[in-house]
């Protein structure tokens, strides 16, 4: 954050920034979370008015719900937040009806749209579709948020202040008084720029020389044939979801009992994410197996983490790292899948820690928005992603929800079913979300990568049985 004497605003950090670079025409960078929702109970009964005003009462609470960027001229530096003066809800928020008979399928048609197309940058960067017509008068509430604005944790941070615990909540606080705040001019852009990155070339030669020796650490860490090893970037095998991406996504959805996905982590001493994982490698074994394209390599997907400190205040949105792991598909047994997929999750784990929680971060800060973007630009026009070994499968993630119920507005959530974007070279994404008793699957996926997302989601429940028919019978 940088300040002057008449205003106070907040530059996106290298890593925020990357996820502004890395988006094109076909690649958006964009997650989304779909929340089913039953108004039986709402007082007064439903109306979108009611969700509407519910989300205008709560905007001051959500500072990437009313801030816009400001690109530093000739993109010499990372763009700025600033409160949008001519913001209006009706840009944002919007009413669209389900088809009928408004089952799964056809919500997913929709949000499969809502997601193929990218955000406004010119506004603030955010959408909210309340879905009505879903089957059992039920209605669903698709938000939409640039992933420069948020991460995992974030996001589900701005669901706390969407979402109540109580059917009928107290009302927000009221919004502060506004402080006047102007943009700043080009010419203070510039000069702002160029200050920070005279500082730059010192920090890099001290990053670069930490990097050196934690890469060195995890080369010493992989001779050693005691130690568990995480996967490594393009060695992955190539799949019918490997390669270069069109614009349209695919949506899909399942969900399995997380009282059942408890009860293996108990009996196999396993974590609830190394469940998840093995529950997406069965998905995936299965979905392949279909098209006889499973490979006999592992697949390997790539895990964000978030590294957020709960009791630091940074400017950053995104805290966010990952880990790249084996999911093991090339073992047929279940319960060996999992505890290799364990191996691997451990291995990861202590290879991330010994590179650095904050490696990424600190050399996303020198990323160069000019270059970044053009860069991203022609890997996609030029469809690279078909010329090179995957650098990873797929992009799984898990999200810890709430064990108690949500409502928004009155209205009682049902399910939410988490998007996180797709990648050139990785059409597919899965991310999962833990609620009230349930594991929420969210598929997310370039219709040119995986045309029949839904025959891939099916595969969830079968893989589930599977794995846990198997703890069950074991002695």
């Amino acid at each position: 954050m940088f300040y002057h004497a008449s205003y106070a605003m907040e530059r996106l950090s290298g890593l925020d920034a990357s996820f502004l670079y890395l988006e094109t025409s076909q690649q958006h960078m964009h997650v989304s979370i779909v929340a089913v929702l039953d108004p039986t109970e709402m007082p007064g009964g439903y109306s979108f008015d009611k969700v509407q005003e519910l989300i205008a009462s709560r905007l001051h609470l959500l500072p990437p719900f009313h801030r816009r960027l400001v690109r530093v001229p000739f993109d010499l530096h990372h763009p700025i937040w600033v409160e949008d003066p001519e913001f209006d809800i009706i840009h944002h928020v919007r009413r669209v009806s389900c088809p009928s008979p408004g089952g799964s399928r056809e919500l997913a048609g929709i949000v499969g749209r809502i997601n193929s197309t990218p955000l406004d940058r010119s506004r603030p960067l955010w959408e909210v579709w309340i879905i009505e017509g879903l089957e059992d008068g039920r209605f669903a509430c698709v938000t939409k948020v640039h992933h420069c604005a948020v991460d995992g944790a974030s996001g589900a941070e701005l669901m706390v202040h969407l979402f109540s615990v109580e059917r009928t909540p107290p009302a927000p606080p009221p919004p502060g008084s506004p402080t006047p705040e102007r943009i700043p001019t080009e010419a203070e852009l510039v000069q702002h720029a160029i200050a920070s990155r005279l500082r730059m070339p010192l920090e890099m030669v001290q990053l670069a020389r930490k990097t050196v020796s934690a890469v060195a650490d995890v080369v010493r860490r992989r001779r050693d044939p005691e130690t568990s090893n995480g996967a490594t970037p393009l060695t992955a095998p190539r799949t019918r979801f490997n390669g270069a991406i069109t614009a349209q996504r695919g949506a899909a959805f399942a969900r399995i009992a997380l009282s059942d996905a408890k009860e293996i982590r108990k009996k196999l001493g396993v974590t609830v994410n190394d469940v998840v994982l093995a529950v997406c490698a069965g998905t995936l074994r299965r979905y392949l197996e279909q098209y006889g394209e499973l490979p006999r390599q592992p697949l390997i997907a790539v895990c964000p983490i978030s590294v957020r400190d709960v009791a630091a205040k940074t400017p950053s949105s995104n805290k966010v790292s990952g880990m790249f792991t084996s999911l093991a598909t090339d073992i047929k047994d279940p319960i060996e899948r999992l505890r290799a997929i364990q191996s691997a999750t451990r291995g990861a784990k202590e290879e991330h820690n010994a590179i650095g929680a904050d490696m990424l971060q600190n050399w996303a800060e020198f990323a160069a928005p000019t270059t970044f973007s053009l860069a991203a630009r022609f890997y996609t026009r030029m469809k690279l992603a078909d010329r090179h070994r995957p650098i990873h499968n797929l992009v799984i993630s898990n999200v810890p929800g709430p064990p108690f119920p949500l409502y928004l507005a009155g209205a009682q959530l049902v399910a939410a079913y988490p998007m996180g974007p797709v990648f050139e070279g990785a059409g597919l994404n899965i991310t999962v979300f833990s609620y009230l008793g349930s594991l929420d699957f969210g598929f997310n996926a370039a219709t040119n990568a995986v045309p029949d997302v839904w025959a891939l989601a099916e595969c969830v429940e079968p893989a589930f049985k599977e794995l846990i028919d198997a703890v069950r019978m074991m002695a």
